[in-house]
C-alpha cells in the first residue's frame, strides 16, 4: 500500500482550514486517513503551521510520499531536512548530536527569519493604518474647507449689496463734489450785482432836480394867482 501524506480540507467556505494527514494514496481526497499529523490554516499572515515533526519524519522513513503543497509544508518546517540526517547518522556520515546541533540551528535562523517576517508585516500594517488616517484627516479638512467656502457663498450676496450701497454713496458725493464749483462760481458774480448797487446815487442826484421843479411849479402857481 502506498502512502501519501497530504492536505485534507476543512473549514467553512471560502476560509478554509486544512489538516496534514497521512492517508492511502487510493483513498479520496476528504476520505478516511492513517493518522493525523498536523494542521495547516492558510488564513493568517504568515501562514499557521501545526506538525508533529517525529511522526512526519516517521512516516517519511516508511516511504510515505507527500503531495508538491505539503512538500512544501514539511521543507518550511525542517521535516524533510530531519530526515536527510537521520539518513546520514544510519551511513555513519554524522553523529547523532550533530544532526541535531544542525537540525537545531536551521530551526533558530528560520525562526528569526519568521519573526524579521512578522515584524515587516506588522509595520506595514502599521504604516497602511497611519496611511489611512493621514488621508481620513485629509478628507475631514477638504469637508470642511468645502462648508466654509459654503457659508461664505451664502453671505456673499449681502456683502456685494453692502458694497454696491457704498460705490452708490461715493459716487454721490463725488457728484455732488463735482457741482458745488459751479454754485461757488455763481457766488463770485454776485459783485456784478453788487456794482449795479453802486451806480444808485445817481438816481439819487437827480431827485434835487425834481424838488427844483416842484418848487418852480408852486412859484408859477403862486404868480398866476396873483395875475388872476
Amino acid at each position: 500500500m502506498s502512502v501519501k501524506i497530504r492536505l485534507q480540507r476543512h473549514g467553512k467556505k471560502q476560509r478554509p482550514f486544512y489538516w496534514i494527514v497521512a492517508a492511502d494514496a487510493r483513498a479520496k481526497r476528504d476520505g478516511k486517513f492513517l493518522e493525523k499529523l498536523g494542521t495547516y490554516n492558510p488564513n493568517t499572515n504568515p501562514a499557521t503551521i501545526d506538525l508533529n515533526l517525529d511522526q512526519t519524519v516517521q512516516w517519511l522513513h516508511n516511504g510515505a510520499q507527500p503531495t508538491d503543497t505539503a512538500r512544501a509544508i514539511l521543507s518550511y518546517k525542517g521535516a524533510l531536512l530531519k530526515h536527510h540526517l537521520d539518513g546520514g547518522v544510519r551511513k555513519g556520515a554524522l553523529t547523532q548530536e550533530q544532526a541535531d546541533a544542525k537540525l537545531e540551528a536551521w530551526i533558530q535562523e528560520k525562526a528569526v527569519k519568521v519573526d524579521a517576517k512578522k515584524d515587516g508585516l506588522s509595520k506595514a500594517q502599521q504604516d497602511a493604518k497611519a496611511k489611512a488616517l493621514k488621508a481620513e484627516k485629509v478628507a475631514n479638512e477638504k469637508r470642511v474647507n468645502a462648508a466654509a467656502e459654503a457659508l461664505k457663498a451664502a453671505e456673499a450676496p449681502e456683502v456685494v449689496e453692502e458694497e454696491v450701497n457704498e460705490v452708490a454713496e461715493e459716487e454721490v458725493v463725488e457728484i455732488v463734489a463735482e457741482e458745488v464749483p459751479v454754485a461757488e462760481e455763481t457766488i463770485e458774480e454776485i459783485p456784478v450785482a453788487e456794482a449795479t448797487t453802486e451806480e444808485t446815487p445817481q438816481a439819487e442826484e437827480t431827485i434835487p432836480v425834481a424838488e427844483e421843479v416842484s418848487e418852480d411849479s408852486s412859484e408859477s402857481d403862486s404868480a398866476e394867482q396873483t395875475e388872476a
